[in-house]
């Protein structure tokens, strides 16, 4: 019988639930164990510790907030150009068929962290689920999320210097 190890899953499993926010920016880690991509102006990208496919990003404001109406212009903008320029590099870097991009609003739109509204952007590929995902709600990856974060970070970055060299989080660039 052949074994199939992930053991990032158990501390999801068995882990205690934080009681601060890991969207906001005094928690939200700029390294590669808080999976922390890219920090700009209003937002944030992170990878997604728990993924449902390699590469699972999750794109968030720094405003603590569950409303889309409690954020400003300037918030928003950032946040959605960064879900641009998150799935442009993952398409560069990971070339996946297609991908899920969406938030789940409150608890009852299976929201896991309620409090903070974030967007996960999920890259698919044809055969991506299989029977392990139906039988018994385990997933397949084939890479280590260290190994990811290694792909991803440096197109990241990029953006970090050109957002740092004069440029407002508003006007991002690869």
């Amino acid at each position: 019988m052949k074994q199939i190890w992930a053991p990032w899953r158990a501390e999801y499993i068995h882990g205690q639930r934080l009681s601060r926010c890991i969207f906001c920016k005094e928690y939200s880690k700029d390294n590669k164990r808080g999976l922390v991509l890219y920090k700009g102006d209003f937002a944030a990208v992170m990878m997604n510790k728990f993924p449902y496919n390699n590469g699972h990003l999750l794109v968030y404001p720094w405003k603590h907030t569950s409303s889309l109406e409690n954020m400003d212009k300037e918030e928003i903008l950032e946040l959605f150009k960064l879900i641009k320029l998150s799935v442009s590099i993952l398409k560069k870097e990971m070339n996946p068929g297609g991908f899920n991009i969406g938030m789940n609003l409150g608890k009852d739109a299976g929201a896991g962290i309620e409090e903070h509204l974030h967007f996960h952007i999920v890259p698919r590929w044809n055969g991506d689920t299989n029977f392990m995902s139906v039988i018994d709600e385990i997933r397949v990856l084939p890479e280590h999320l260290e190994s990811t974060y290694n792909k991803l970070h440096p197109h990241f970055q990029k953006l970090k210097i050109s957002a740092d060299s004069g440029k407002s989080g508003t006007e991002i660039h690869e």
